[in-house]
């Protein structure tokens, strides 16, 4: 059974940095190893949304070509309408639960990067993540870092 990464805008963010930092060179590094190692690697359009605003805003133009490289050499999954009723589904679920993942009227990214991954069609699938204790809870999520290349 093959292995799919999604990766949340935390590791993205590094991966495509082109200010080359130990961390940075690190995850660019790591991303690779998957490659080579054949894992599906799935770049998921809300963490791009995430990481590219940002850009946008800072004017970073290295750094959105970098993404933009990316995106043509992983698996660029769109937000579906599949994946946004599984967001809602999930982000009632955490307030139901008493554990929102974010304010009431934020639209929670979280949610929606945990149903694209849960809705990707992979049967073996993991966030590349920055922050596992918001997505955990709804699929399997661990630290970049700690995600092995076998």
């Amino acid at each position: 059974m093959s292995r799919a990464v999604v990766l949340d805008a935390g590791p993205l963010g590094l991966a495509t940095n082109p200010r080359r930092s130990a961390a940075s060179m690190a995850c660019a590094r790591w991303l690779q190893s998957l490659a080579n190692a054949g894992t599906r690697i799935i770049l998921p359009e809300i963490a791009d949304y995430e990481v590219r605003r940002e850009l946008l805003r800072a004017k970073k133009t290295r750094g959105i070509r970098q993404l933009d490289a990316l995106a043509m050499l992983v698996e660029y999954l769109p937000i579906s309408t599949v994946a946004m009723r599984k967001a809602a589904e999930f982000w009632a679920q955490a307030r139901q639960t008493g554990q929102p993942t974010a304010a009431d009227r934020a639209i929670d990214g979280d949610m929606i990067l945990a149903a694209q991954a849960a809705t990707c069609g992979a049967s073996n699938v993991i966030i590349a993540t920055t922050n596992v204790s918001h997505l955990s809870r709804f699929v399997a999520a661990e630290l970049w870092q700690n995600i092995a290349t076998s």
